[in-house]
């Protein structure tokens, strides 16, 4: 089970948890969380670009640049609040509690970005880079791995690369794509290619280019793994 990790100094983590509004309605205490939050965004940028650049090699910087901005959007950040059980360890004023603000999406990915500038400050960036990655990796692998029964919006990347992908993880190979038969005279060729994984067949496409066929196979591939509709 995911939780917020142990702090050596416990005054870092009792600021990012600190909302202004506590601040207004407690003047004894002196310092809320925004500038941990300003820290946290810094961090959480860096850390999750370089995480995705090292686990997801063959997808374009376009493709990463759409997938970081779904894992570090407030809507996300917020859900991860909701998991680390930020929303009632949070100091809030009074108002703002009964307005709803220990559920407030805004207020949640706030609080959770304070949180991660406050470890950050507390250890090293190899500990919050741990933390960051168990969180983190499982939402990434969710979007470019979507469920089966539902569709994928965001299209992140083709299904060569997501098959190429699913072959790393699970055997550490790449798919091999092999030309089993062509019909067609020379300026008009049809290919049939199969893709194969630590040598089962996996797929088989058509096409009158070489790309295509692969595409085709890597897609029913896919659907035999059931990673796509």
């Amino acid at each position: 089970m995911n939780k917020i990790p142990t702090f050596k100094n416990p005054e870092l983590l009792k600021i990012a948890l600190t909302h202004r509004s506590y601040i207004n309605e407690h003047p004894e205490v002196k310092e809320h969380n925004e500038r941990l939050e300003f820290l946290g965004d810094a961090v959480l940028n860096y850390i999750v670009g370089d995480m995705l650049f090292r686990e997801y090699e063959d997808i374009t910087e376009a493709q990463l640049t759409r997938l970081r901005a779904a894992l570090i959007d407030q809507k996300q950040l917020a859900k991860f609040a909701s998991q680390l059980g930020i929303g009632r360890m949070i100091l809030l004023g009074k108002g703002t509690e009964i307005n709803g603000g220990r559920e407030n999406p805004s207020l949640l990915s706030d609080t959770f970005e304070a949180i991660i500038g406050a470890y950050y400050l507390d250890s090293t960036m190899t500990p919050v880079k741990t933390f960051i990655k168990r969180l983190f990796l499982p939402v990434a692998d969710n979007i470019i791995y979507p469920d089966p029964e539902q569709n994928d919006p965001a299209d992140l990347i083709d299904a060569k690369n997501r098959l190429q992908h699913w072959a790393a993880r699970e055997y550490q190979v790449n798919p091999q794509y092999e030309i089993v038969d062509e019909d067609g005279p020379p300026h008009d060729k049809e290919f049939v290619i199969e893709v194969s994984v630590h040598g089962e067949v996996y797929g088989r496409g058509w096409g009158k280019r070489k790309q295509d066929a692969e595409k085709r196979a890597a897609e029913r591939a896919l659907k035999k793994l059931g990673l796509l509709e």
